[in-house]
């Protein structure tokens, strides 16, 4: 049993059995550690039979539920997170995570360069500065209280019932996607026994679940799946995850922020592919000595004694954030120019993009970047800026030409905005 469940004998406790005179199952309480309750056995003696059969009900989905209810008093419980304001130089990268923090809608970042120049270091380096977010207590999909696009379908069923529901604030999530994920775990799963024999759609929740409304990180992404890729690139666009098993259909809201992350010496990823990112963000291995040696020390200090290293960094930090939280709350006050709006499709009619989608980032990374600045009118220096991370990765491949596709953007600006 402890096989099945997925924990060692140790940490299982049963309890008592529970009988009625007038029944002849009983029930077993399973707990994993002291007073944790987490599912149960019930035991069925069939007539004429031997043998007993034996169901666990409820393990999967109260392990979840104990799992979201689980929170931690102090950071420094967790593994301590490198800040964020302590990253040296990769500015470009830096501020293609905080645009899409600002608005998710972007449609997230792929960060490409050299192994070695802080990546994943400064993906992961973005839980400090998430901002709070109400939830649903106890929701597994993380449901947005006040916005139906972003309700679980058991909470929209209760707002339309006008059942009052438990809300809780709490940070936005950042899930890590591993390279040996399977679909069933990214996706959810759907217990097909369980379907059939008692007529309900018993869904276990998967990554994209527990990405709903936060940030989901996949680190070497040119090295995942090429299937599994685009699942997430359909959900990402789509802001719904569908599994589809066996002729049950069960759809919830997967709204978040795609971050991925890869070594071009390892492979490219389909153009087809890299369009569905919002941004691209190129970094390069930082050449200046001096600088090279701050970085060498920075992380030497943080390896010492983090928790002394992020105290000394705890001011701007702190900054940053009400900086971010500021920005979101302003975005929708942010204004663009007509004119700014030609010139900007003029620039991606002019290069040769295909679809719409470069015109919509650049726009939406423009009045980002504008909130960021704490302004309501976006600039076209603004414009100048998010620009190439915008386009560079949409623009035809030439095999011939060997100038940065993100200079051919900034030259082809220029010449428009003139």
């Amino acid at each position: 049993m402890a096989s099945l469940l997925g924990a060692s004998p140790s940490s299982i406790f049963t309890c008592p059995r529970l009988s009625s005179p007038s029944s002849t199952s009983s029930i077993s309480l399973v707990c994993f550690g002291p007073g944790k309750i987490c599912g149960r056995i019930q035991f069925n003696p069939k007539k004429n039979k031997s043998r007993y059969h034996v169901s666990v009900m409820n393990v999967a989905t109260e392990i979840n539920y104990v799992e979201q209810g689980k929170k931690f008093d102090s950071k420094e419980s967790a593994r301590p997170v490198y800040p964020f304001a302590a990253i040296v130089g990769q500015d470009e990268m830096k501020l293609c995570l905080l645009l899409n923090v600002i608005d998710p809608k972007i449609g997230g970042v792929m960060i490409m360069g050299d192994r070695g120049t802080g990546k994943s270091t400064t993906v992961r380096s973005l839980v400090d500065l998430l901002p709070e977010i109400m939830v649903v207590a106890g929701d597994p999909y993380n449901s947005d209280p006040r916005d139906p696009e972003c309700m679980g379908k058991e909470v929209r069923e209760k707002v339309q019932k006008g059942e009052q529901l438990p809300v809780i604030e709490t940070k936005i999530n950042m899930v890590d996607l591993p390279l040996g994920a399977t679909e069933d775990r990214v996706c959810g799963t759907i217990d097909i026994e369980k379907a059939l024999t008692e007529g309900v759609k018993a869904f276990e929740p998967g990554l994209l679940a527990k990405a709903n409304r936060g940030i989901l990180y996949v680190d070497e992404v040119n090295l995942l799946d090429d299937h599994l890729v685009d699942v997430l690139l359909d959900s990402a666009a789509s802001g719904w995850n569908t599994v589809e098993r066996e002729g049950i259909s069960i759809s919830h809201p997967a709204r978040f922020i795609l971050i991925g992350s890869g070594n071009p010496e390892e492979g490219e990823l389909r153009p087809q592919l890299l369009d569905r990112f919002g941004m691209h963000a190129q970094v390069g291995t930082v050449r200046d000595a001096e600088l090279r040696v701050k970085i060498v020390e920075e992380r030497a200090r943080f390896d010492s004694n983090p928790k002394e290293f992020r105290e000394s960094y705890q001011a701007e930090q702190l900054k940053l954030q009400e900086q971010i939280t500021t920005a979101r709350s302003n975005l929708s006050a942010v204004q663009i120019d007509q004119d700014l709006k030609v010139k900007i499709s003029k620039v991606c009619a002019e290069l040769d993009v295909d679809g719409l989608r470069g015109d919509m980032v650049i726009n939406r990374a423009a009045r980002a970047l504008a909130a960021l600045q704490g302004r309501d009118q976006v600039t076209a220096e603004d414009v100048g800026i998010v620009i190439p991370n915008c386009l560079r990765h949409r623009l035809r491949k030439d095999p011939l030409e060997s100038m940065d596709s993100g200079i051919l953007v900034t030259e082809k600006f220029y010449k428009v905005f003139s």
